[in-house]
């Protein structure tokens, strides 16, 4: 009913209808906002998911009203989308309340809460009490100072692919900030989504890349330079990498002073941007060819301003105004003034403004007086600009230097003091508990008179509340007691001062200081004045007992909590900063620390401590009474971690397998006690521990490897705190060792009937280089068995084997031997006779050349004379070619026949040739031809190597490639020119000789190419040869044109038809003629090969229609045909006839089944198939029954049967040895019934 609310799972749901139609439904949630307690500082989140149809609208709001401040509440949704989320940033205690999120559609609405509570931390609790009131003129001079800020720029729109990519490379804690910032409210899909992606891009990486790691994001330094890198393992080395900026790539070099560059250190490339500007912000992709490996952003607020103008040292005199102006290259409203260090304020003093454009900042310090000189500085991010003001005396010169001008002299002379906690300057002379401050004091001239009365005047001092103080002066000579006041009124020594005078010293004692003694004091003597101010410090106090057990160092263990508490006592408020190695520690909950201040405690919290944790730690506790310090150095400890790679693994021959590696860069605060040294066998899940190196040891000798086999190491650093994570090493293959090589075949250097000296080269390649000897065999020709010349191996490369018996002939070869064993032996010798040395051989005789050719000569000769030496045992044949002064042999070893045929030879060169006869005695005296012999053949003259294969006439298409190759013989090549119809060829014509074949190619045939083609040889010496050959180029021709039938006499039909257009073209054709007797007869052919455009067909019988059809037809085919529209009749007078029709009876077509084809039987092997045929006749058609042994075979699985018209057939698809048996046909009809018998036999085809 409508307007009736249902409450159910505290959703409220109204309906605003009478009745919801069909297939709409009122709002509801399907998922509601969560009740959350949250720190102060943090956002919230508040998602709900809506449903109903039409899809309702959702508001936010809390129970104050509706949420109006966009930079506060920010609603996120997409169009269409049921998620919806309300963020709160930056959490107050204001922000506690009631928030409703309500569902409306046409038909009803949906209203659930969610309560947020903040927790407000330490001192914040009681801020709105102890905070003042606003200062309305401090509010004023903020407004004016966000005005003349200059408005934020409008931000590019970035595409979400380089958003994605962009997320993939972030760190999980970033993951929150880009959400917010790029409108990403789906917080689990983002997670799934980068997941599938990261899966992706590790896919393509792997084409190029082997790891990608220890990825840094862009930091921009001091001096405006963002650097970015990470660690890649590329697979190429040669690999492009590339630079881009929102999806354009950008140039880049290896000069560390261009702009972008590149820096690549062994595996680590870092990218430099030099000279950062806003313009350079946006986001970065580095590419290894087509594939992102690492993607980072440069935001524009990280950009860091550079100074166009600094700051100019500005001399003001006392009472005037001093201006400061300095000029950033960029927009930077939220620079920051200093003075000495302390931050500066707008006021009544400091004037501060910016110029519209945000660059142009000004400072003016109002009535300038001594105090104020120093240096004031301009701080934008982390650049600044430093400059001092100097105050200079007024009109009257005469005044003595003021305490200001005192301190630039000893600033210019370089002795400043030192600074102490609450950052001021501290005088050497006074004691610990009042301190001086140079530049306040100074003289005051009351009256004209003589000067010079102080050589020291009174300093502005500060002291601890409940601490002594003292004020001082030295009179420049004795004017007597002198009078002392504060604030213009004269002390009196019963008030708790002490007034003491030594010499020319005055002194005021406070025993005491009480926040009443603060003030203005002044010393007055002999008419003048020094002035100094008092300033009572209340600072906080730590306790004693804490600032002593902070000396120690405080130790704990990675993963377990610290809290570090300070103990303090102050009258006043009290902020509380902490600061680790310098660098303010964020407390706010968004780090990992957490800091906390109570009423007189401070407390600084890790959760979880790493070793990044470790450092000096720093509490500033600072009041309006001062300031106090405590410092604490925190240690964590943890196991180490692990070595430096690459672990280095190498195969040490003979020694097993080396391991190197480097300490691990974090030892976890303990010393590394040893390493442990692990291997595991490939295929194997078990690691075995294989040594313990020492701590001073950083490699390891693994000698219990097995060759053959493929082991993975890893290495671990051990100290008090345990082993740490392994260092481990790919698989790696321990080689069996190398043997060497085999060595040359043995030379033979000397032969006698008792000794035979050899020589050999050493071998070459792995293991062949550290050899102990080598092993001499030697064994007779023609025997297989080797026979060692010494037991021991030869050191040496060449040995002289005795024991031999003479005149026996015998070959050696030689095994080389390494530290692994004997290698492979090497090839064995040239058989060699156990005899004495014999005489050289003669010359040969009768040396001539018995024929040539183009790469050849062949030479004959006889051996050499019995008197002139002892019998050759081989001859050499050696050329010198024309142009050459070397002779060379033409063969290998030696030519045991006295004829030989050089090969290889340049075609056409010329050669002198020698040959030589050798045998064991040495080299005869060589025997030369006189002439030089050319490597040519013999002429032989032009002729066609035809052969009844060949053809005299082609016929091919038109558009078709045509190639004809005609060989020939001739010696040397001849003269081939190409002709058609006795004139040269078209120059679309291709022609090509080489090597006895000469080619005619015509790459596209026409109807032009069609004639006589001639080839003529022509050789130097006038010979010629031809070979003729017909070339006819034809096409298909086209359908010839329409056709007339006309009667030129009685009984005969005469056919004109229209030539075919081929015809025209000079294309070779005849015509067919067809007819038929009726439109859907058969075509019968009437004539062939009509030459003419007309045919006479004889014999027309009156009465009958006849069609005719004409077709063109030549070698390459019949074209389409050409038919005649209307039909050739002739009339006919029908004579009346009275025709009776005969009687008709039905035969008797009833038979009973018969056989017309039997069965037959089978023989076949197991696993064939069986297909059993018959033909049966019978009228009725008769039906056939199968049996097997007498067993009907209907409906059994292993078999099936056919019949087609009165054919039978059984198929068995892969037979057995149970299939074995007598088969049976039976055909039945009424009439009666038929049989037919077969046997099949099945053999076992197994072996």
């Amino acid at each position: 009913m409508a307007g009736k609310p249902l409450r159910k799972h505290g959703v409220t749901v109204r309906q605003l209808v009478e009745d919801v139609p069909a297939g709409c439904s009122l709002p509801d949630f399907e998922q509601k906002p969560v009740t959350m307690a949250l720190a102060e500082g943090r956002n919230a989140l508040f998602r709900a998911v809506v449903c109903g149809d039409p899809l309702p609208e959702v508001r936010w709001e809390s129970s104050k009203g509706e949420l109006r401040n966009s930079s506060k509440y920010q609603i996120l949704s997409a169009p269409g989308s049921k998620d919806h989320t309300l963020q709160i940033s930056k959490l107050t205690g204001e922000d506690t309340d009631v928030y409703r999120c309500m569902a409306v559609n046409p038909y009803g609405e949906a209203v659930c809460s969610a309560r947020l509570t903040v927790i407000e931390v330490g001192f914040r609790k009681k801020r709105k009490r102890e905070e003042p009131q606003p200062d309305l003129r401090q509010e004023l001079m903020d407004l004016r100072s966000s005005l003349k800020a200059p408005p934020p720029s409008a931000q590019k729109a970035v595409d979400p692919q380089y958003v994605w990519q962009l997320l993939l490379s972030a760190d999980r804690k970033d993951y929150e900030r880009l959400c917010i910032k790029y409108g990403i409210v789906d917080f689990r899909g983002m997670l799934r989504k980068l997941e599938k992606m990261r899966k992706e891009r590790e896919e393509r990486m792997a084409q190029y890349v082997y790891s990608a790691s220890d990825m840094t994001h862009i930091a921009v330094s001091r001096e405006g330079v963002a650097s970015f890198g990470m660690e890649l393992d590329l697979k190429d080395p040669q690999s492009r990498i590339s630079l881009c900026k929102d999806g354009e790539e950008v140039p880049f070099s290896s000069d560390s002073h261009a702009k972008h560059s590149l820096q690549r250190l062994g595996k680590r490339y870092s990218f430099q941007i030099q000279d950062v500007g806003p313009e350079d912000a946006g986001i970065y992709e580095v590419k290894v060819e087509d594939v992102e490996i690492f993607t980072t952003e440069l935001e524009a607020d990280t950009i860091l301003p550079g100074v166009v103008v600094p700051l100019t040292e500005t001399r003001c005199e006392e009472g005037g105004d001093a201006v400061f102006q300095c000029v950033l290259a960029d927009a930077c409203p939220d620079a920051s003034w200093k003075f000495q260090h302390r931050p500066l304020r707008p006021s009544d003093k400091y004037e501060v403004s910016i110029s519209p454009d945000g660059q142009t900042h000004r400072l003016v310090v109002k009535g300038v007086c001594p105090s104020d000189a120093g240096p004031y500085t301009l701080e934008a991010g982390l650049q600044a600009s430093t400059a001092w003001l100097v105050v200079e005396a007024g009109k009257d010169k005469g005044l003595p230097p003021t305490g200001a001008d005192r301190h630039l002299q000893g600033r210019s002379q370089g002795r400043d003091g030192g600074l102490d906690t609450g950052g001021h300057e501290e005088d050497a002379t006074r004691s610990p508990r009042s301190r001086r401050k140079p530049g306040a004091g100074g003289l005051l001239e009351e009256a004209r008179g003589p000067r010079g009365h102080f050589s020291q005047g009174l300093a502005d001092t500060e002291a601890r509340l409940g601490e002594a103080a003292v004020l001082s002066c030295i009179l420049s000579r004795d004017l007597g007691p002198g009078t002392w006041f504060k604030d213009g009124v004269k002390l009196d020594t019963q008030e708790g001062f002490v007034v003491e005078q030594d010499a020319l010293v005055h002194r005021l004692l406070i025993a005491r200081v009480q926040e009443a003694h603060a003030g203005r004091y002044a010393f007055e003597a002999g008419g003048q004045k020094s002035e100094a101010t008092l300033t009572v410090r209340d600072p906080p106090v730590i306790a004693p007992d804490v600032a002593e057990r902070l000396k120690e160092p405080l130790v704990v263990k990675a993963g377990k909590p610290l809290t570090v508490k300070v103990a303090f006592q102050s009258r006043l408020p009290v902020r509380a900063s902490w600061t680790k190695d310098g660098a303010e520690v964020d407390g706010s909950g968004g780090g990992r620390a957490q800091v906390s201040l109570g009423d007189d405690i401070t407390r600084l919290c890790l959760p979880s401590t790493s070793r990044k944790d470790s450092g000096r730690y720093s509490v500033t506790l600072r009041s309006k009474g001062g300031s106090a310090r405590a410092d604490v150095t925190v240690q964590v400890i943890d196991k180490p971690q692990p070595p430096q790679g690459p672990l280095e693994v190498q195969h040490c021959r003979g020694s097993g397998v080396c391991l190197r590696w480097r300490p691990p860069r974090d030892d976890g605060g303990r010393p590394v006690d040893r390493y442990v040294v692990e291997r595991q066998q490939a295929g194997r899940s078990t690691w075995l521990k294989v040594g313990e190196p020492p701590a001073d040891s950083t490699s390891f000798t693994d000698a219990q490897v097995e060759q053959g086999k493929k082991y993975a190491f890893r290495v671990r650093a051990v100290t008090s705190e345990g082993p740490g994570e392994a260092l481990e090493s790919e698989e790696v293959l321990v080689a069996p060792d190398a043997l060497p090589g085999p060595p040359s075949a043995p030379a033979i250097l000397s032969a006698s009937s008792k000794s035979i000296t050899l020589t050999w080269t050493a071998p070459r390649g792995p293991g062949s280089a550290h050899l102990l000897g080598y092993l001499v065999e030697k064994r007779k020709k023609g025997s297989n068995t080797w026979t060692a010349v010494a037991d021991q191996p030869v050191p040496e490369r060449k040995c002289t084997v005795a024991d031999l018996r003479p005149d026996c002939q015998y070959e050696f070869r030689v095994t080389a031997v390494a530290p692994s064993g004997p290698g492979q032996p090497g090839p064995p010798s040239d058989a060699v006779f156990a005899r004495d040395p014999m005489r050289p051989p003669g010359p040969v005789r009768d040396l001539q050349v018995t024929g040539t050719s183009h790469t050849g000569i062949s030479l004959r000769w006889a051996q050499p004379d019995a008197e002139d030496g002892d019998e050759a045992q081989g001859y050499v044949v050696e050329l010198c070619a024309s142009d050459s002064l070397e002779w060379a042999p033409c063969h290998a070893g030696t030519v045991l026949a006295t004829s030989y045929t050089a090969k290889g030879l340049r075609p056409q060169a010329g050669y002198f040739v020698r040959v030589v006869a050798v045998n064991q005695g040495g080299r005869g005296p060589p025997k030369a031809l006189d002439m030089l012999v050319h490597a040519a053949p013999e002429s032989v003259s032009p002729k066609f190597l035809v052969d009844s294969s060949t053809k005299d006439s082609l016929m091919v298409r038109v558009g078709d490639t045509v190639r004809v190759p005609v060989r020939f013989e001739a010696a040397p090549t001849p003269e081939v020119t190409w002709l058609k119809d006795g004139l040269l060829l078209p120059r679309r014509c291709v022609t090509s000789t080489e090597d006895g074949l000469t080619q005619l190619l015509v790459p596209v045939a026409s109807l032009a190419d069609s004639g006589a083609y001639t080839v003529v040889l022509r050789g130097p010496q006038g010979q010629e040869a031809s070979h003729t050959f017909f070339l006819r180029v034809s096409v298909k021709p086209m359908a010839p044109g329409p056709i007339s039938l006309k009667e030129n006499v009685p009984g005969t039909v005469t056919a004109e038809w229209e030539p075919s257009p081929s015809e025209a073209k000079g294309v070779p054709l005849h015509y067919t003629v067809l007819t038929r007797c009726c439109g859907s007869g058969p075509w019968r052919e009437a004539a062939s090969r009509v030459y003419t455009n007309r045919f006479t067909l004889l014999g027309v019988l009156p009465g009958r229609e006849y069609y005719f059809r004409v077709v063109a037809q030549n070698e390459l085919g019949a074209s389409e045909p050409s038919d005649t529209s209307q039909p050739w009749c002739l009339p006919r007078q029908r004579d009346t006839v009275t025709v009776k029709a005969p009687s008709r009876r039905e035969p008797d077509r009833n038979q009973k089944p018969w056989f017309a084809v039997g069965l037959r039987s089978h023989l076949l092997p197991a696993g064939c198939e069986c297909r059993m045929s018959c033909a049966v006749r019978g009228w009725p058609p008769p039906r056939v029954t199968w049996f097997k042994n007498g067993e009907n075979l209907d409906g059994s699985p292993a078999v099936y049967s056919t019949d087609t018209l009165g054919v039978c057939s059984l198929v068995i698809a892969s037979v057995s040895l149970e299939d074995s048996g007598l088969y049976k046909a039976v055909a039945e009809n009424a009439l009666g019934q038929a049989i037919s018998t077969a046997t099949l036999l099945v053999t076992d085809s197994s072996p």
